[in-house]
């Protein structure tokens, strides 16, 4: 299990804490920020994996942006499906940019000698489960989304020059971290396109992603790639703290 207890301290890391999920609403006050004080003191770089915001409205990332100034290390992270629900993302956006965020979608960010790509991602199924652009507009219009995403994270890895890089997400890139959730939403939960952008970068040391509440916390890509699910549920039950804690 990829978390600070079983790490390998031989070699020079940089490690990271990831969370995701923290659906702040108008009615919190300042809900996370001790929280941010204390993963400052445990982790070089912290990693937010969506819907940080419980519908996107304003006075929910203003709340959240009081909590990130708290952080007395980098913050950088992805929005997600949450966040869209109001309809003005990229207003959450600069609000969290604002308090210092580095919020990722077409550009990579390189912290502490780790390069960080990230998107929202998309749904549309694994395997043979998997959506095809095929037939109606509307169908394949959906595709699109999801190719979409996939094609801003692979533009962002490639972008990357450093020999190690963490790719962050909302959405699943794979069905293993998804066991827990009803198998019939897995399609719901991410996409298999993600996975395929991921695996083509040898740099790419870890994944960390959100949304499934009720999945598990670790899985690989078909490349190999270890994937970890860091919304706060799922890391509470594996580590008795809301974030997870990686070495890269």
């Amino acid at each position: 299990m990829n978390d600070v207890e079983q790490q390998d301290t031989t070699s020079a890391t940089v490690r990271i804490a990831a969370i995701g999920d923290l659906h702040v609403t108008e009615s919190n006050a300042n809900p996370y920020r001790d929280l941010f004080v204390e993963m400052s003191g445990e982790a070089d770089v912290i990693v937010l994996c969506g819907d940080l915001t419980n519908f996107g409205k304003t006075k929910e990332a203003e709340i959240l942006a009081d909590d990130i100034r708290a952080a007395k290390v980098p913050v950088v992270g992805v929005l997600g499906n949450h966040d869209y629900e109001c309809g003005q993302p990229e207003h959450v956006k600069e609000i969290l940019q604002q308090a210092g965020m580095t919020v990722l979608d077409e550009q990579a960010v390189e912290i502490e000698g780790i390069g960080f790509a990230g998107v929202k991602g998309f749904v549309g199924g694994f395997g043979r489960g998997e959506l095809a652009p095929f037939g109606e507009p509307e169908i394949k219009a959906f595709v699109d989304v999801a190719n979409n995403e996939a094609r801003k994270l692979e533009n962002g890895l490639r972008t990357i020059r450093t020999p190690k890089s963490v790719a962050v997400l909302h959405y699943s890139p794979i069905p293993d971290t998804l066991v827990g959730e009803w198998t019939e939403i897995f399609q719901y939960l991410g996409t298999q396109r993600l996975a395929d952008a991921i695996d083509r970068f040898d740099h790419v040391q870890a994944v960390v992603h959100g949304h499934a509440h009720h999945g598990s916390y670790e899985g690989k890509t078909m490349g190999g790639k270890p994937v970890y699910n860091c919304a706060q549920f799922v890391v509470k039950k594996a580590f008795d703290r809301p974030y997870a804690l990686l070495d890269i």
